[in-house]
């Protein structure tokens, strides 16, 4: 078939490097357009792991030229920075978007509490929430995908199949730890060297802007949801461990099995998955064990791919009627 012509704009960030590396294997994608906030050079100068792989200009950012180059578009840009370009390249009706940021994750009020003004509520109301597991029908018809947060995806992929077990009204606990590469390349005191070596640390506890993803995805309270991310000593990966209370009699195990058991990206562990077993893949790897009314939960993913850009080319594959493990697994 021929081949789709693809652009990333965010291409010097972690999961611009992630998308490029996956699409340059794709059969189907192919990188058209490379682009920064500043531009300049070319793809091997940016990312020197990418000499003699690709040495396609990288461009300064701009709308009119992704569509002259694209009918595939990535974003991986900042929140509020992404809005501005949908925005921009919605007005093109052949072009189809996968944003990679925040800006189109969540509704109008809850997005603008915790994150920021939105200045693009119209195509707000149009984007689909690129979970594929639960929203695969609806990405396969849309232009426009918001990619999710890592956290929410390992969190959300484990809590759903519990959900109809839960005690009502009552509280989820999910402790998170995430390599530190989530944090992007951006240098910060938090992830120095010195300060995250040999260290494994909480940051914004009970408090952290994805809670709200979770809650709106699980369709459950905002104040039932306590999330409390960690940063741990590794570049990659990320391991949440969910506590529920519930009832009824059931196999934790069996009811994963059967829940996901046309799910090509999910793996059902029988003991504890290990961040290591899932790096650089797109699996998340489930485990769930029971002791009286308290569901203990573990999911681990690799936070640069499932938890951004394999799943984001997964909500490509989709949105263009091919198989989406294509490219991926």
């Amino acid at each position: 078939m021929k081949k789709i012509k693809t652009g990333i704009v965010g291409a010097s960030g972690y999961t611009g490097l992630e998308l490029i590396q996956i699409l340059l294997k794709h059969p189907h994608f192919e990188i058209t357009y490379l682009a920064t906030s500043e531009g300049g050079g070319i793809a091997s100068e940016l990312h020197r792991s990418l000499m003699n792989l690709i040495d396609i200009p990288i461009s300064k950012a701009n709308a009119d030229e992704v569509a002259e180059n694209c009918e595939l578009v990535f974003l991986a840009l900042p929140h509020k920075t992404a809005m501005e370009f949908v925005q921009k390249l919605m007005k093109f009706e052949n072009l189809k978007i996968v944003d990679l940021s925040a800006d189109y994750r969540l509704n109008l009020e809850t997005y603008e509490k915790f994150y920021t003004e939105h200045t693009d509520s119209e195509n707000l109301k149009n984007a689909v929430y690129g979970l594929p597991e639960f929203y695969r029908d609806e990405i396969s018809k849309s232009r426009l995908i918001a990619n999710p947060g890592c956290y929410p995806t390992s969190a959300i992929l484990g809590i759903k199949p519990f959900l109809q077990f839960r005690k009502s009204d009552t509280s989820i606990f999910i402790d998170s730890k995430s390599g530190v590469s989530g944090a992007g390349k951006k240098l910060s005191e938090t992830t120095h060297f010195v300060n995250v070596n040999e260290n494994i640390f909480s940051y914004n506890p009970l408090g952290h802007r994805h809670s709200p993803e979770i809650a709106e995805k699980c369709e459950v309270s905002q104040n039932q949801i306590h999330f409390v991310p960690h940063l741990i000593p590794v570049t990659r990966g990320m391991l949440s461990s969910i506590y529920l209370q519930v009832g009824g009699d059931f196999d934790p195990i069996e009811v994963l099995r059967e829940f996901y058991k046309n799910e090509p990206f999910i793996r059902i562990f029988t003991s504890p998955p290990k961040i290591s077993e899932s790096v650089q893949t797109n699996f998340c790897d489930i485990f769930a064990k029971r002791d009286g009314d308290i569901l203990y939960i573990s999911s681990a993913i690799d936070n640069l791919s499932r938890g951004a850009s394999s799943q984001a080319v997964v909500n490509a594959n989709i949105m263009f009627g091919l198989d989406e493990t294509v490219g991926v697994l």
